[in-house]
């Protein structure tokens, strides 16, 4: 099908298709007046931890690890805040205003993420983060045996990135 077009066009194409192959919550969507800065396919795990609560112990979200992927072929760490961060030294850090559960079981919440930037580059002046098309990602619940203990979850998501 992209035979004689150029990699990042494709890439670009096949994200474009998959970030609309689900309609968007109305909750999920950044206000008004906001600018899509970034496309971003992630492919990483969430970490889940073993955490003495009272007499027991259960199962805790920990931290997202995941590398973002742009159309064009640039990079975001995403890691534990939440934050994003670019090569270039820019950062977003986030907060969940708004979730919805992912339209098929066993994944991941869809998010809508208000971020604090820092720095210049790729990442300056965003103010807001979705999180969709989520795919895995879901730990496990309830009692576990041995506090410290972690579970890593393979899970891939579309993240959208708006100033």
């Amino acid at each position: 099908m992209f035979k004689h077009v150029p990699h990042a066009l494709a890439a670009l194409l096949l994200l474009s298709e998959f970030a609309m192959a689900e309609d968007i919550p109305a909750k999920l969507v950044p206000p008004a007046g906001t600018t899509l800065i970034g496309k971003y396919a992630a492919k990483g795990v969430q970490i889940y931890a073993c955490a003495a609560k009272g007499a027991g112990n259960e199962w805790t979200f920990k931290a997202p690890e995941a590398v973002l992927t742009g159309a064009d072929g640039k990079t975001l760490k995403h890691y534990a805040g939440p934050t994003w961060e670019a090569p270039d030294g820019s950062k977003i850090v986030g907060k969940a205003i708004a979730n919805d559960p992912a339209p098929q079981p066993g994944n991941i919440p869809w998010l809508l993420l208000s971020v604090e930037s820092s720095g210049t580059g790729l990442l300056a002046g965003a103010r807001f983060v979705q999180r969709v098309n989520t795919k895995g990602g879901v730990g496990p619940i309830g009692v576990c045996a041995t506090a410290g203990v972690e579970q890593r979850v393979d899970y891939t998501a579309d993240y959208l990135i708006y100033k």
